[in-house]
């Protein structure tokens, strides 16, 4: 701590001593300087004479001059001339800082001194305008002053010139006359009138008078204004400069309160859109908004400049703040204004682009013809012109408002690309999608990482990088002979033959090179860092130190991941590190970054480019190293030391990118690994391409080069016998290089109707414009066959449409098929094709689209367009279709393929939560059980182990899709508990199948026996029930089992219907009328897939013309009954919604306990023209209208219990027929029935009743 102290101590006061010494020799250098204007000698000052009358300067003041600041001949001598120039210049530097300082404090003060007395002046009259409808003077008054026309004419000339001038003259004659017949020739004059900008002031003083007097002069002010000032999108804006004080006059004139914020604020916000919105191209109008924001900006938009805004921040000081408008307005006008800054920035940008190109387009015509003509160069001059006079008012406009301005390449515009003159011409990129100045990098952050450096030297002391300029010299001769190198290179690379005589002569030239190089630079600079540091001559403290700093400083570089970190990292080693032992350090700790680190070789390669312009000895040492570990890489052809190689390579491609590594001399590496290409040299190549390959491809002035030798390297693939790795890496680093040309796309040309049907169900639907978009479809010519199917075709297509737009095109459609029925089942028929299309095709590039498919059927029954069976189809169908279930592989659902347990998830995720209810719900949970066997199936396959685990995403998509449809279910956690539950369900639904299936025989010990007792099965009436094409792909023709046979019915491939619509028939009546006859219980039944066939027979016949003959007499006795009438009319939905209980007489007694009221309500109908007119009209319960109702609703109360008690007694007397007639039927032997094949006449026991002879034959 006390070393510490001491050093910073001892540091402030020769910091001290070095600031006074500057200032004395600066003093010394001035007054020498005086000396050689006036050539004459001076007596008494600092400077002494030598013979001759020289002049001697500060640095040759004699050895006995006791003069000036006596300065001691040792101290002189003893300071160096370095350090001399070294204390001058941080002396200037602290008086340039302090001056700045000061400079911009009297800056600041000045501004919020003057904006505070604007503010109070518009204040002080604002206020005295507002409270001047209370003090304006009587009519007496007027009748005092003058009123002679002569004088008020000559005043109202004088207004038309108001000036600064004028303005006490003004004010005088003012107040000495009688105005009031003369207000609107005053105001029209002062609209009129050809101010400047310093006589607004004026101007706004003598309106104010004149409002403060005349009451009615503020209203013809502003009708005045409103003519005068474009207001409307047709007016043009023709002189410009008038309305640039037109606009800043208006605007004090209603901050000073001659207009009140509800009339003039409205005018100013559409003059100031007027001159914004019309505009936004050209912006001629940029200097009147300056103006307006500068002078204005405060009160209407609360503007601060930015400069006054940092200044402010940095000196903590207050600006004033206007308080005329609410922040509310200010945002309002401020939106305006940031609005054309947005259009002028774009215009900026425009204009520069338009600028480059036309430089570019000169470059070209110089580098082809030698000259640019007369019209050329005045094009470019003035293209130039505008565009800086562009840019002046764009930054002039952003620092009032405080907005950003648009960055670009400032430098380009004005200087010309020296290297552009020394372009290929044969380059196909030059100008062209490839150009090397547009297109060198992937993106644009990769182009700010590798473009964007920060510059030192614009904050940093010149003095702290004095060296730079003996290395640009040296670098500016590197480029020459890099130059003449690389026409050389171009010229032998002309011919294949000659290119391999060159190849060979190089490769000679490099191992005589090299051999005088036996150790590796790696080892060698590690044994140097190893050794121990000598010790400093004089004092070990400082020298301990600054290693500590250093080697603190090295150690965070390996830690430095970031471009911010990096550049920081640059700053501090250039403000505090620079020096020659420790740039040696650091261009060694450079060089020996870990091999394993190849993510750090970018970031140091943007800290050495960040570096060049201030220690561009840095990059040299670098660049010569890495040349040399190359070259002994190069050398040793021995298989070892890979990684070391790679990083080589790698740190070269980094540097190539950044411009510190020249480009001749990295394809000179990448030739010399060429010429052996095999092992370690096909990867470091393949490295080096991988990192700047696409650079050095790109680049006009390597581009030639680089495609001779990707050329040479894919020729050397295709002769050689490399290993697969090798042949993978060589073409990876080729196609990163030189992408291949991907073919361009043809747009196909529609008609108009197609492209608007597209355009609307594709791009324009939305959530929000549903009902629009159904409009303009219902505006479809659907009457035409072509119209028709187009349309039908692109409501199929769902998946052109958003993934969250599928729910609107289903309700689209829902809302389509109210007005055409045709389009719905079309459409549903079309989805479901897409989905067997997807399940036969199944090919990954269809995924998407298979899952848009299957959401827009769910949605589709959503929206009530589809039935639950479908749903239930579809989803056994994802489980079933072509799925081998013995365990062998299928084509269209392989074992690796979990493509369908994501389609029935989403599936269920969009209309499984509506399957709560009913059989819904129970076919549900059926197919769920069934599910679970398929997913666990899949999980349970071979493929899937250790090494290779299921997926869990899948894992969590089922849980997630399950457990919110049934929370109380418990998953199967193996594939035997899932085909236990399998097995379980099915022996469940088995007893309640016998219903559907017809030819139920008793259990017997063989299959023959069973055969035998077939034909003793007698007829079932349930037969007639069922309908028999739906139950005929239901059985199998196989003969088998119970379980057999069930497992056909429920996992069978085929499209019939399957096993839940019977399930949910038969849960939901499970009372079924099973004849007795049929068999025994079921236990006793085998299920057998023989069903009998229908054998044609005379008494069929007979049955079916005595059933028609039934139907054509009861049509026609039903046709000669005589129509009941009507009693009462029926009374319309619009009145019976507001009364919702039919008005009767019995209803009139349930209620009258309820209400107090005697009377009844009936509905009078009335016609008045052809529009029929209701009444409610009150009659009293003792009426004869109100008896007449009663008695007539007793009368049909009585009759319909007289027909209920016959219905019931009819059913009774008929269960108990029945009941005789089995307990008959019981009694009597069995008989075999032998004609199996053929069936008896249906007879009913009793026959139908008549109903005549029951009810009566009355009419009524």
């Amino acid at each position: 701590m006390d070393f510490e102290k001491k050093t910073e101590v001892k540091g402030k006061s020769w910091r001290r001593e070095r600031e006074e010494r500057g200032r004395r020799q600066q003093a010394r250098a001035l007054q020498a300087e005086r000396g050689d204007q006036q050539c004459a000698p001076v007596s008494g000052n600092n400077v002494s004479h030598g013979a001759g009358g020289d002049v001697k300067h500060a640095g040759d003041v004699a050895p006995g001059d006791s003069s000036g600041d006596k300065v001691s001949p040792k101290r002189a001598d003893s300071l160096p001339p370095e350090e001399t120039s070294e204390e001058v210049a941080v002396s200037s530097a602290a008086d340039n800082a302090a001056a700045a300082e000061e400079t911009e404090k009297a800056m600041l003060d000045a501004y919020v001194t003057e904006l505070q007395e604007r503010l109070n002046l518009k204040l002080e009259l604002r206020n005295k305008n507002l409270a001047a409808s209370g003090n304006r003077p009587e009519e007496a008054f007027f009748s005092k002053l003058d009123s002679n026309l002569r004088k008020n004419t000559a005043f109202v000339k004088k207004l038309k010139t108001i000036s600064e001038a004028q303005r006490d003259s003004l004010l005088k004659d003012m107040a000495g006359l009688n105005l009031t017949k003369y207000i609107s020739e005053v105001a029209a004059a002062i609209v009129e009138a050809k101010l400047k900008m310093s006589d607004i002031q004026t101007a706004v003083v003598v309106c104010s008078s004149l409002h403060q007097r005349y009451a009615e002069f503020s209203t013809q002010l502003l009708e005045n204004w409103l003519k005068a000032l474009p207001l409307k999108k047709d007016d043009k804006a023709t002189n410009l400069s008038k309305i640039r004080v037109d606009l800043r006059f208006f605007a004090e004139l209603l901050v000073c309160g001659v207009f009140t914020q509800k009339e003039g604020l409205p005018v100013l916000r559409n003059l100031l859109t007027f001159l914004t919105s019309s505009d936004r191209e050209e912006h001629n109008n940029l200097n009147i908004l300056i103006s307006f924001c500068k002078h204005c900006g405060e009160d209407f938009a609360g503007l601060v400049p930015r400069k006054i805004r940092i200044l402010a921040h940095k000196y903590i000081r207050d600006v004033p703040i206007s308080d005329f408008l609410t922040p509310d307005k200010q945002k309002s006008l401020l939106s305006i204004l940031r609005e054309y800054y947005r259009s002028l920035c774009r215009h900026l940008l425009r204009d520069h682009q338009n600028l480059r190109g036309l430089e570019a387009h000169n470059r070209r015509v110089l580098q082809t013809k030698g000259e640019l003509s007369g019209e050329q160069k005045e094009k470019c001059e003035a293209a130039h012109l505008a565009f800086q006079k562009l840019l002046a008012g764009t930054q002039q406009f952003a620092d009032v408002l405080d907005e950003d301005v648009p960055d670009f390449p400032l430098e380009e515009i004005t200087t010309l690309d020296n290297d552009a003159a020394t372009l290929d011409i044969h380059n196909r990129f030059k100008g062209g999608e490839l150009d090397g100045s547009t297109s060198l990098w992937e993106d644009e952050e990769t182009r700010s990482f590798y473009e964007n450096l920060p510059d030192l030297k614009a904050f940093i002391p010149g003095i702290l990088f004095k060296d730079s300029v003996q290395a640009t010299n040296t670098v500016s001769s590197m480029e020459e002979s890099v130059d003449l190198s690389l026409e050389e290179d171009l010229q032998k690379l002309e011919m294949e033959g000659a290119l391999e005589i060159e190849e060979e002569k190089e490769s000679a030239r490099m191992d005589d090179s090299c051999k005088s190089e036996e150790k590796d630079l790696t080892e060698t600079l590690l044994q140097e860092i190893e050794a121990p540091d000598e010790e400093p001559a004089a004092g070990t403290g400082p020298g301990t130190a600054n290693k500590l700093l250093l080697d603190g400083f090295l150690n965070s570089l390996l830690h430095c991941v970031s471009r911010e970190m990096v550049d920081q990292a640059a700053e501090q080693f250039c403000m505090n590190l620079n020096t020659k032992p420790n740039r040696n350090k650091l261009i060694k700790a450079l060089f020996l970054v870990p091999r394993t680190r190849l993510d750090l070789l970018p970031f140091y390669a943007r800290f050495v480019a960040t570096l060049a312009p201030c220690m561009p000895d840095v990059a040299t040492d670098l660049v010569s190293m890495l040349k040399q570990d190359f070259k002994f890489h190069l050398k040793k052809k021995d298989q070892i030391n890979i990684e070391s190689k790679v990083k080589t390579m790698r740190f070269i491609g980094e540097l190539v990118k950044f411009n510190i590594f020249p480009k001749p001399d990295a394809l000179q590496c990448l030739k010399n690994l060429l010429l052996d290409f095999s092992h370690h040299y096909i990867e470091m190549a393949c490295n080096l391409l991988e990192t700047c390959g696409r650079f050095l491809f790109r680049s006009p002035d390597s581009h030639q080069r680089t495609k001779v030798y990707l050329e040479q390297m894919m020729r050397k693939k295709a002769v050689q016998a490399l290993d697969s790795r090798y042949i993978t890496m060589i073409e990876n680093a080729f196609y990163y290089c030189n992408p291949p040309e991907a073919p361009m796309s043809v747009r196909v040309v529609r008609p108009p109707l197609h492209e608007y049907i597209r355009k609307l169900l594709y791009k324009d639907l939305a959530k929000s414009n549903t009902e629009k978009i159904l409009r303009q479809m219902r505006k479809l010519d659907w009457e035409d066959p072509e119209v028709c199917a187009y349309a039908t075709r692109r409501l199929v297509a769902i998946w052109n449409v958003k993934y969250y737009n599928i729910r609107c095109m289903a309700n689209l459609l829902a809302g389509l098929v109210a007005y055409h029925e045709t389009v719905g089942p079309q459409v549903v028929d079309g989805v479901l094709e897409e989905i067997r299309l997807g399940m036969e095709v199944n090919h990954p590039k269809y995924n998407q689209q298979r899952v848009s498919v299957v959401h827009y059927l769910g949605e589709l029954y959503n929206y009530r367009m589809v039935e639950s069976s479908v749903i239930f189809k579809v989803l056994y169908a994802f489980i079933t279709f072509g799925v081998n279930f013995n365990g062998s592989p299928s084509v269209l659902d392989p074992p690796d393929n979990l493509f369908r347990i994501r389609l029935v998830c989403i599936l269920l995720e969009t209309c499984g939560q509506y399957f709560n209810t009913g059989s819904s719900k129970k076919k549900l949970d059926c197919f769920l059980v069934f599910f679970q066997q398929y997913y666990w199936q899949k999980k349970s396959v071979d493929i899937y182990g250790e090494e290779n685990p299921f997926p869990v995403t899948v894992d969590f998509l089922v849980k997630d899709t399950l457990l919110p449809l049934r929370p109380k279910m418990k998953l199967c956690e193996s594939l035997e508990e899932a085909v236990s539950a399998v097995e379980d369900l099915m022996s469940e639904l088995k007893p309640k199948l016998s219903e559907f299936l017809t030819a139920p025989v008793v259990d017997g010990e063989d299959s023959d026996k069973a055969k035998e007792l077939e034909n003793l099965s007698p007829i079932q009436e349930v037969e007639e029930e069922p309908d028999e094409e739906n139950h005929s792909g239901e059985c199998s023709d196989q003969d088998g089992d119970v379980e057999g046979d069930g497992d056909t019915d429920v996992y069978s491939g085929s499209q019939s219907q399957p096993l839940e619509d019977e399930v949910g028939s038969s849960t939901e009546d499970e009372t079924g009328n099973l004849d007795e006859d049929a068999g025994s219980s079921p236990q006793d039944v085998t299920l057998v897939g023989q069903r009998p066939r229908r054998a044609p027979c005379p008494e069929d016949d007979d049955f079916m013309a005595a059933f028609d003959k039934m139907l054509s007499e009861s049509i026609l006795h039903r046709s000669q009954d005589s129509v009941k009438p009507q009693a009462d009319i029926v009374i319309p939905m619009s009145l019976k919604s507001s009364s919702q209980q039919k008005k009767t007489y019995s209803n009139l007694l349930e209620k009258k306990g309820e209400e107090d009221k005697n009377t009844m309500n009936f509905i009078l109908m009335t016609r008045k023209g052809n529009k029929p007119q209701f009444k409610s009209l009150e009659v009293p319960v003792s009426s004869e209208l109100a008896q007449n109702l009663k008695d007539r609703e007793e009368a049909e109360r009585a009759e319909k219990e007289h027909v209920k008690m016959l219905t019931l007694n009819i059913n009774e007397r008929q269960e108990e027929e029945d009941y005789q007639e089995m307990l008959a039927a019981q009694q009597r032997p069995v008989v075999l029935n032998l004609n199996r094949d053929r069936r008896h006449k249906y007879q009913h026991p009793k026959g139908a009743p008549d109903a005549d002879l029951i009810f009566g034959n009355k009419k009524r």
